[in-house]
């Protein structure tokens, strides 16, 4: 009987961490057909699982008659809903030690040397980042010798191109490598895990028809039309959902949209908007659409051009922001969350200070006070013009607000991104202090009613 029958037998799993102190856990051994001599030769298959990812199954067949040999790996799961991209920046040669699963499903991408391996013209397999480049190395030169004889030309073309992706394990220069998987079951080892790799993007995405098609999850001759949209995440991706409210300030019936949007670089989130017709009362907020991050995050913008205007920015419902320039500083309650630009949110900045302020309004406001807020909104103007310089400072200790990164994929110069441990207190504000999510039970026993008071 087999390891895999006797682990089944005992009800066991038969999937295990790869262990060296295990001595009963061996690899299966079956006699099977050599397709290079037509002899028998072994196959030995070893079910595992990898950390933080899934069960996978890593065949590897021996022939002792002509010493070929052969090496797959396989995912033991299904195929999941949605597909995954990973997108790793190699900056080190401790990026080169990270392991890999890449599915034949899968298409590896370095788009610094415009260089791409289609899917299905790998068998799966269990390697490194360097075992990739490596792997692509030996594809490039399994048939050079033959191509030197027949075109000398596209030979030496391929040659200057292998010497190319063999440089790249020296890690001179930072490049990017993407795996693009429509099944989902491919991997990209994160070393610091369960925390946040920062060199590591991993996103989803929902195959296409000729992907689906590729898998065998549509039949050849089905017509490529798009399923309707139904009621799951991706519907809401790609539709505005409407329900029925009251406005803020009239009290009057109104409807607010909302959609879900995926920003590049970040994460998911909700945008919000209230139109009323009764009164004109517009207002919007954006939320959040993923979890509170492990640690807070400060992102630094030192303003030198109006270019830096037209940036992205997302302003979670937590975020603080300050200007040192102007010794100015908003506390996070006093803005709602914003997906705006650079521009934007100074703009919201002096309406909320300058315009807004109900203690400059009237005939008893203090003439010094309605001076200093208006060299305030001159000098946020003279910003927005970029006509002085100033550094713009995100505070959010949930870790969700987002500042456009303009020479994305490369270091932004006038952009610096910190993370930090959350203190007591705003672990407090966040209401993260008395959440317990996990070794704790509901208490199913019947409690006694309390005595009747005379």
């Amino acid at each position: 009987m087999s390891a895999i029958a006797q682990e089944h037998v005992r009800g066991g799993s038969v999937f295990k961490d790869l262990s060296a102190d295990d001595e009963d856990w061996q690899p299966t051994e079956i006699e099977s057909l050599c397709m290079n001599c037509y002899q028998n030769g072994t196959t030995r298959l070893l079910l595992t699982k990898i950390p933080f990812f899934k069960e996978i199954i890593v065949s590897s067949f021996s022939c002792d008659h002509c010493s070929w040999s052969n090496t797959e790996i396989q995912s033991a799961g299904r195929i999941q809903e949605q597909g995954v991209c990973y997108t790793l920046k190699v900056t080190s040669k401790s990026d080169l030690d990270r392991e890999v699963v890449k599915m034949d499903s899968a298409t590896t991408r370095i788009p610094e040397l415009d260089f791409e391996i289609s899917p299905f013209t790998q068998k799966g397999a269990l390697s490194t980042v360097e075992g990739i480049l490596d792997r692509a190395v030996a594809g490039l030169e399994q048939d050079q010798a033959a191509r030197q004889e027949a075109d000398p030309e596209v030979a030496g073309k391929i040659h200057t191109f292998i010497q190319k992706l063999k440089k790249l394990k020296d890690v001179e220069e930072p490049f990017t490598v993407v795996i693009e998987d429509p099944s989902g079951n491919s991997f990209v080892e994160n070393p610091f895990a369960p925390l946040k790799d920062e060199a590591l993007t991993v996103s989803s995405f929902r195959p296409s028809v000729q992907q689906e098609k590729e898998l065998g999850l549509r039949a050849d001759d089905e017509p490529d039309d798009e399923p309707p949209p139904g009621d799951d995440l991706d519907s809401m991706r790609s539709e505005v959902l409407v329900f029925n409210t009251n406005c803020p300030e009239c009290n009057a019936p109104a409807s607010t949209n909302m959609k879900l949007v995926q920003i590049p670089h970040f994460k998911e989130a909700i945008i919000m908007a209230t139109n009323c017709d009764a009164c004109g009362h517009r207002t919007n907020e954006v939320k959040s659409g993923g979890a509170t991050e492990e640690k807070g995050t400060k992102i630094i913008l030192n303003i030198t051009t109006a270019s830096d205007m037209t940036r992205d920015l997302l302003k979670s419902e937590t975020c603080s922001v300050s200007i040192p320039e102007l010794d100015f500083e908003l506390g996070m309650g006093a803005l709602c969350g914003k997906f705006t630009t650079v521009e934007g949110i100074l703009t919201d900045i002096k309406n909320l200070v300058v315009a807004k302020n109900p203690f400059v309004c009237g005939d008893s406001v203090d003439s010094g006070r309605a001076q200093k807020l208006k060299e305030f909104g001159d000098k946020i103007d003279s910003i927005i013009a970029g006509q002085m310089k100033a550094r713009l400072i995100l505070d959010d200790p949930s870790g969700n607000s987002y500042l456009e990164n303009v020479y994305a994929p490369e270091a932004d110069p006038e952009m610096t991104r910190e993370m930090y441990e959350r203190t007591y207190e705003q672990n407090e504000e966040l209401g993260l202090n008395d959440i317990k999510t996990e070794g704790y039970q509901e208490d199913t026993e019947e409690k006694p009613a309390p005595p009747l008071e005379s």
